[in-house]
């Protein structure tokens, strides 16, 4: 599928270009290339290079590379061609790199997805996206078998097939909640086709012509948006590209072919997929992969292939950095440190910086953006607590909520937009929650209450939309609180979140009992995680005789969360 963008616009420098370090531009030249361009341009400078390091086995950027071609011609032989849909849910592991590449490199839309979904959540995404072939963990095969498209193809992967049995145990890998359904237990329990056997038995493994431009869709990424109603952000090749050339000029210090990224971000997250994957490719980095955060892992991967470069959320740096006090990690490698997703607390960022001598700074965006537009200046005119300045090529207003014409005064908060290469050109399927949020000109509404000073740095106040930020993770309360409503005891919910630990949120449900019922917070989240992946489940719940709402019947969220707040501190 081909999109149009809008042209790039920015005629002279903003306020904010002062606040660059030496050698970040104002602007970035936007390449006319698809992404498997730049993992070609990658292999011709850095082809005996590491590319990937998962658990001590290596694969260099020429293994990648043919490995991705082969890939490439055994979904072409499964009749996958320009603008199909693709499903990947895997862990972050080289088989999922090499499977998103792959889908890039035929002209096909990757459409990544959380391997700790639940059937329903599954069932939602693979009705509107509708591919007919999806490349999945074993462990979670059974379960897209069941998904209602129609002659859909299960490529299954074994995530420690080629790791030493020595390293096997190391994964611990959580089994889907999605197994336990109803739907997953009446499924087969042997279903797919292996997806190595499948691209072993292709014997054409030269590179493919090119089959994708800059404006043709690269990845379907799911968003609650501003809306909570989960959907597709369609990101072009251009679109990652140009975030990919933006996250490379703002820290000029990157030595190609040299650095160490650790890809401890999942790849269906926005976030993930940039730093992790295609940001380390554009430099030639290695990148170490996690296919979940876990701080033993970490500090084992230190001690063999130390990171210089370290993408996380705040609760990353605070259990690291509480490693490093106890004396169980040197973290004296990690010159650069980049936090989003949440907001990154001042004490934790001076913390970390005198444990690891490095630099960590936050930076602000979402998956609509690619997902960065704003971030801390990787030098001395930073602002901890602020989420920075926009990116090289993007520009930020802060306007009126009800009418997003009017610019409000410098300093005084509004909605955040933004503008830049990086910003999505709309939601799959969704013509009008597209029209809602993109405005004329390529400006996105972002749905975030902003500030933005007279240096042009920004600092987020508040959201518009009720979302919950817990793990870096996004929580749309609607979707919890559709879930827990099916419970008998459930007359009415509202959820919340509150603060939790390292700029972290805790979901946490106010119910209104049916009559005749009492709460038990044990069920209530056992039912929630049969339908629910496990950090959308509610930490905890308090009873409430009914919910404020509005004069028009909409839930007060932010009232909810004052008053749930104070009923757990009572308790």
């Amino acid at each position: 599928m081909t999109v149009t963008t809008p042209p790039d616009r920015y005629d002279s420098d903003p306020v904010w270009v002062a606040q660059y370090p030496p050698g970040v531009p104002a602007r970035v030249d936007v390449p006319e290339v698809s992404l498997g361009d730049v993992l070609r341009q990658a292999v011709d400078r850095h082809g005996s290079h590491p590319a990937i390091d998962f658990y001590g086995s290596v694969t260099t950027y020429e293994k990648l590379a043919d490995e991705v071609h082969r890939a490439a011609r055994a979904l072409l032989d499964l009749g996958v061609g320009k603008g199909d849909r693709v499903a990947i849910a895997l862990p972050s592991c080289p088989q999922a790199v090499v499977a998103f590449y792959a889908v890039v490199e035929v002209g096909a839309i990757a459409v990544e997805l959380n391997p700790l979904y639940t059937h329903d959540e599954l069932e939602h995404t693979f009705t509107d996206h509708g591919a007919r072939v999806a490349i999945v963990w074993d462990k979670l095969a059974d379960v897209i078998a069941s998904m209602p498209v129609e002659g859909l193809q299960v490529l299954t992967v074994d995530v420690t097939r080629d790791l030493p049995r020595t390293k096997r145990w190391a994964l611990r890998l959580p089994v889907p909640a999605a197994r336990r359904t109803r739907a997953a237990l009446t499924a087969r329990t042997s279903v797919g086709t292996p997806w190595h056997r499948v691209v072993a038995a292709v014997r054409d493994t030269s590179p493919l012509e090119a089959r994708a431009t800059g404006e043709d869709v690269a990845v379907l990424l799911y968003t609650g948006g501003t809306t909570g109603v989960p959907k597709a952000a369609m990101l072009t090749h251009r679109n990652l590209a140009a975030n990919v050339e933006q996250s490379a000029a703002w820290v000029p210090e990157l030595r190609h072919g040299e650095e160490v990224f650790y890809g401890i971000l999942p790849m269906f997250h926005a976030y993930g997929v940039m730093l992790c994957i295609l940001s380390a490719v554009r430099v030639g980095a290695c990148t170490v992969l996690f296919p979940r955060f876990d701080v033993d892992q970490v500090i084992e991967a230190m001690g063999r292939r130390p990171a210089t470069f370290l993408p996380g959320v705040p609760p990353i740096y605070d259990q690291l950095a509480r490693a490093a006090e106890e004396g169980r990690v040197d973290l004296t490698s990690i010159r650069w440190g980049l936090s989003g997703a949440m907001p990154l607390p001042p004490e934790l960022v001076e913390r970390f910086e005198r444990l690891s001598g490095g630099t960590l700074v936050e930076g602000y965006g979402m998956t609509e953006t690619s997902p960065i537009t704003v971030g801390n200046p990787v030098g001395p005119t930073r602002r901890p607590g602020s989420v920075g300045v926009p990116f090289p090529s993007t520009e930020v207003r802060v306007v009126d909520p009800e009418d997003p014409s009017t610019d409000r005064p410098t300093g005084e908060p509004g909605e955040l937009l933004v503008r830049g290469p990086q910003v999505f050109v709309g939601y799959w399927n969704r013509p009008e929650e597209t029209e809602r949020v993109l405005l004329g000109d390529g400006w996105l509404r972002t749905g975030d209450v902003a500030t933005i000073d007279a240096a042009g740095f920004v600092t987020i106040v508040d959201r518009l939309k009720d979302l919950i930020i817990t793990g870096g993770f996004n929580v749309h309360p609607s979707e919890v609180e559709d879930v827990l409503r099916t419970h008998s005891s459930v007359e009415d919910v509202a959820v919340v979140g509150l603060p939790g630990t390292a700029g972290s949120e805790d979901v946490v449900a106010a119910v209104v009992l049916a009559d005749g019922h009492d709460l038990d917070v044990a069920v209530l989240r056992a039912h929630a995680r049969e339908h629910l992946a496990g950090y959308k489940v509610p930490r905890d719940a308090v009873v409430v005789e009914d919910l404020p709402r509005s004069a028009i019947g909409k839930v007060l969220h932010k009232d909810v969360r004052a008053d749930v707040a104070a009923r757990l501190k009572r308790r």
